[in-house]
């Protein structure tokens, strides 16, 4: 008898939601910065970052509105990766109870580990959850699509942000907001298939009912006639 939890179904919800909010929030904070981004910071830089003044009231409305913007995006970005942990913790569990969620905060954590362990670890329970043999191809296609996608997006944000000097304020543009988006996508297609093995191969997962675990009684002889 094999004891597991149900595919968590909610909680890759919860990762698609999420995913779609921190690309939107992306997405305005990239098209604030194409459209007002270099202007604010010229006129920051005039007013020596203390604006005052009836002029400067446009500025407090812009800087506020940037505020807002990064806020949501931290906020999506929280949102989103305790979403996906959720639901990787309960994808393990849902082909062994007893897994551990230590290996998954181990494989995102660790320096230099992260670069490769999560995507071994999503591999590892894809195949524990049983997927026909067929689709092996397509899915280290996937997984991997996914991975590289995720590596190109954070060079970008690690690496040419930093030594962007274009101006603006976070210079975030149009490369990075692609980047995250075909890395939101890939991601969500990888739960979105584990997913769905997990949920094919339910009716496995669930407990024996009672009756066919109890053999039924033996029949009485009447009394008399016992021999």
């Amino acid at each position: 008898m094999r004891y597991a939890q149900p595919p968590p179904t909610k909680a890759a919800t919860a990762v698609y939601v999420t995913l779609t909010a921190q690309v939107l929030s992306l997405g305005a904070l990239v098209l604030f910065e194409l459209t007002r981004a270099d202007r604010l910071a010229e006129q920051l830089a005039a007013f020596g970052g203390r604006p005052s003044g009836a002029d400067a009231e446009a500025v407090v409305g812009a800087v506020t509105l940037f505020a807002v913007l990064i806020m949501l995006l931290a906020g999506t970005t929280i949102a989103s990766a305790a979403a996906y942990t959720t639901w990787l913790v309960r994808a393990r569990q849902a082909n062994d109870r007893t897994a551990s969620p230590r290996p998954v905060v181990l494989a995102w954590m660790v320096p230099g580990v992260n670069l490769l362990a999560p995507a071994l670890l999503l591999d590892q329970v894809w195949r524990a959850a049983r997927p026909p043999l067929e689709h092996r191809d397509r899915w280290r296609a996937l997984l991997a699509a996914w991975w590289v996608s995720w590596l190109v997006m954070l060079a970008l944000v690690v690496v040419r942000l930093p030594l962007d000097s274009s101006g603006g304020l976070t210079g975030a543009g149009v490369p990075e907001l692609v980047a995250f988006a075909v890395s939101a996508v890939l991601c969500a297609a990888t739960v979105r298939t584990v997913t769905r093995v997990q949920c094919s191969h339910g009716a496995e997962l669930h407990v024996v009912p009672r009756s066919a675990q109890i053999p039924p009684a033996p029949e009485s002889a009447p009394i008399g006639q016992a021999g």
